[in-house]
């Protein structure tokens, strides 16, 4: 079995959206994960009625996360994982603030509290593998809280990097088109905070333009990515597929999923 995983940013439940409401497309949403059966799946804005959903639907997979006010409230960024190939063995979350161990806190002009989830995975049939996955959703409106917020991921996720010696990847939404310093610094490219990152770009693998993942219930390709997958240099990327498809006649969601295939080297 392919080692594969998955960013996929749900489209929170509000009624605003009509036909593409949550109860719509849960059905959907499911299968186009049990399509691609990744081992581990970045979601973002989920709701927990929508979580459970997923977990009803996905029986070999677990899920673990707050919401972003804290406790089982509001979105998350929750992450799954077949339980049938990996062992979870540690798990933590922090808000993208100045005070990241506090709940609901907000910094740097962000609209909304911001959080960055992660999970430390081993193989069941292999214990000597084992990786970490950090899953985030940076905010929407304010640039500030982007470049601080994705730095202070940097700052985390290098530590644990260096004091685990464990590959290390990164899913999310992170608002920002490839031009973006958010995206130009994760590429190694930008410094912020005086920072310089070095990790791969699973959209380096794609010999085209990714387009759009984007695309709010309209599809399409045309545009840039605003979804990714970052990973550490001893993670090989194999593959990587944007999944564009409608499902019936719905879309799973207003992002597509990204789906990087891997092997850790």
């Amino acid at each position: 079995m392919e080692n594969k995983i998955m960013t996929f940013n749900l489209r929170v439940d509000i009624p605003q959206d009509g036909p593409n409401v949550w109860a719509n497309r849960a059905e959907a949403a499911s299968k186009v994960i049990l399509d691609h059966e990744p081992l581990v799946i970045g979601t973002q804005e989920g709701k927990l009625h929508m979580l459970k959903d997923l977990d009803n639907q996905l029986p070999k997979y677990d899920w673990f996360g707050e919401g972003r006010v804290g406790g089982l409230e509001d979105e998350f960024c929750a992450i799954f994982y077949n339980t049938q190939l990996l062992e979870c063995v540690e798990t933590g979350q922090f808000w993208l603030s100045e005070q990241p161990e506090v709940a609901n806190s907000v910094s740097w002009n962000s609209c909304f509290p911001r959080i960055c989830t992660w999970g430390h995975f081993r193989f069941k049939q292999e214990p000597n593998k084992e990786f970490i996955v950090y899953n985030t959703h940076l905010d929407h409106i304010s640039q500030e809280a982007r470049e601080n917020g994705i730095a202070l991921i940097w700052e985390r996720l290098n530590q644990q990097y260096k004091e685990e010696n464990v590959p290390i990847l990164l899913t999310g939404d992170f608002n920002s088109e490839p031009d973006n310093p958010v995206i130009q610094f994760l590429r190694g490219l930008a410094i912020i905070n005086n920072q310089t990152v070095h990790m791969q770009d699973a959209f380096k693998k794609l010999t085209k333009k990714p387009g759009k993942t984007f695309h709010n219930f309209k599809g399409g390709q045309s545009g840039e990515p605003i979804d990714y997958i970052f990973c550490t240099t001893d993670i090989v990327v194999e593959r990587l597929e944007v999944d564009r498809r409608q499902i019936g006649d719905v879309f799973p969601s207003d992002h597509y999923p990204v789906v990087m295939t891997f092997r850790l080297s």
